[in-house]
Parts: structure tokens; C-alpha cells; sequence
């Protein structure tokens, strides 16, 4: 991590190792809060007004005051000059803010605002070995469809697959059906065509998955722990595509056509 670098936190630039937020703060204190992580391609954000559109949804959901999105293009984009960023990624995370002692919130919250940009040179890296885990993602749950700063089940699913050997876990919704990876969207291949769980399933209503529906790629449907019918798999993301070599012990096929369709659809290039 640069120690040079620079964020943006609450309306101004300052260097990294001198943020601070308050001890109060409902985002440290009880992960009250939600982000989006980005893709920078040539010091551009080709998705940036999509991944604002769900920050407001997720302000929306958990009744915090909706953001200013001019405004937070701009501070976007001024991290990513600021810090001369042409590849990587940018984390922008609002919490509530301050607040009282308890669980209350405040009647008149002032959110604390954070945008971190980070230099991305991802090597190539082997085929994901995938353990199925005890977590569950509960698609009756508003909180299943948002992106909040409280990621622990996903956390503890990580622990269960390193303890297994593996290097992601999938999560399942109370039916036993899979609902989605730990950081990202399950896609299969089942026969020839793609799917990906439904929202319903559990799934977060992830950009990289609505691209791929939105451009019929994929198709919504349920997938099962067993894997038996399945020819292929990828863990997407806003940062990565990631095929799935193996879910317990079942192996699965690496497909590399499937995987640069994929990408090219959910990872496009700025024009210009």
C-alpha cells in the first residue's frame, strides 16, 4: 500500500496516513454503512454511474441521506488524478456518521464520506478451488441486496474454506440452494448457457450480474450445491473474473472461451 497516497475523506484530499474518522462513528462502531468498489481502466471509471446508482439504493435502504452524486463523480475522479491511478480500483464507502451511545441512529445523521483508490496489478492466478460453507445469504432479507460495510458472514465463510484448503467459499440460502460467492457472483454453465442464482436465491443485485443478463449472457435460475450438472463456473466481480477449477471435490472444466466472453461483457473499456 502507498504511503503516499492520498484520499478523499469528508469533502477534502488528505494523505492517507493522516485520516482519521470519529470513535463514534457508526461505521467503525456497527458496520452502519455501505461502499462500492470500482474499476479504473486508463484512469477512467467506465461503470461509475452505475456503481453511484446502487450507492444511493443502498442510502435508500438503510435511511441515510441520499448522496449527492455530481458531487461524488467529481470526488471520484479527483482521487483518481490525485493519485495518478491509470489501473485498479477505488473504494467509496459511506457510513452514517458519528452518533449517540446505542443502536439508535441519530434523527439527523452527517455520514462520514471515504474514497481510497489503490494501484492493481493482478498476476495471473490458477483456477479458484471453491468450498461450499455453513454461511447463508437470506434473499428475504433487504440487507442481501445491498453492498453494507458488514461482510462477516462472508468473512466467516473465507475462514471455512481456508481451513478446507480452498480459496473462496460459496454461501447458501436457507433452502440449501446457492445464492452466491463470498466477494462476488456465482455464474455456471449449465449445458450451453449461462446462470446465475436469483435475487430471490440470495444473490446481490451485483453490476457484473446485471450486465450479463442485461446483454443475455446469462439467464436467472437455481443452482444446486452438488454441482453435478455443471459444466463450468466463475466468480465475478467488479475487479475480477476467476474460473472455478474445483467446488469440494467435484472438478470442473476451465473454459477459456466462456471466460473472455464474460469478461469482455462485464469489464468494458472506456470509450475514447
Amino acid at each position: 500500500m502507498n504511503p503516499h497516497a492520498v484520499i478523499w475523506l469528508n469533502e477534502r484530499l488528505v494523505p492517507r496516513g493522516e485520516a482519521c474518522i470519529s470513535v463514534s462513528d457508526r461505521g467503525f462502531l456497527f458496520g452502519d454503512g455501505v461502499f462500492e468498489t470500482m474499476r479504473v481502466t486508463g484512469g477512467r471509471l467506465p461503470l461509475l454511474d452505475r456503481h453511484l446508482a446502487r450507492l444511493a439504493e443502498g442510502c435508500r435502504v438503510l435511511r441515510l441521506p441520499p448522496p449527492d452524486r455530481p458531487a461524488l463523480r467529481e470526488a471520484v475522479e479527483t482521487v483518481v488524478a490525485a493519485n495518478a491511478l491509470a489501473n485498479g480500483a477505488v473504494r467509496l464507502t459511506c457510513s452514517r456518521g458519528p452518533g449517540p451511545r446505542g443502536i439508535t441512529p441519530p434523527a439527523d445523521p452527517s455520514p462520514t464520506i471515504m474514497i481510497a483508490a489503490y494501484a492493481l496489478q493482478p498476476p495471473a492466478l490458477p483456477p479458484l478451488r471453491v468450498h461450499v460453507s455453513r454461511q447463508v445469504r437470506d434473499g428475504a432479507s433487504v440487507l442481501s441486496r445491498i453492498k453494507t460495510t458488514n461482510y462477516l458472514p462472508s468473512i466467516m465463510a473465507r475462514f471455512e474454506a481456508t481451513d478446507a484448503g480452498a480459496d473462496e467459499a460459496l454461501l447458501r440460502n436457507p433452502a440449501g440452494r446457492i445464492a452466491s460467492a463470498s466477494i462476488g457472483a456465482l455464474i455456471v454453465l449449465a449445458g450451453d448457457h449461462l446462470v446465475t442464482p436469483f435475487v430471490d436465491e440470495g444473490a446481490m443485485e451485483s453490476i457484473s450480474r446485471a450486465l450479463l443478463l442485461e446483454q443475455g449472457l446469462a439467464s436467472e435460475g437455481l443452482v444446486f450445491p452438488d454441482f453435478n450438472d455443471i459444466r463450468a463456473a466463475w466468480v465475478v466481480s467488479a475487479l475480477s473474473v476467476r474460473p472455478i477449477g474445483s467446488v469440494g471435490r467435484v472438478p470442473l472444466a476451465v473454459d477459456k472461451s466462456w471466460t473472455e466472453r464474460i469478461r469482455a461483457c462485464i469489464h468494458p473499456h472506456p470509450e475514447g
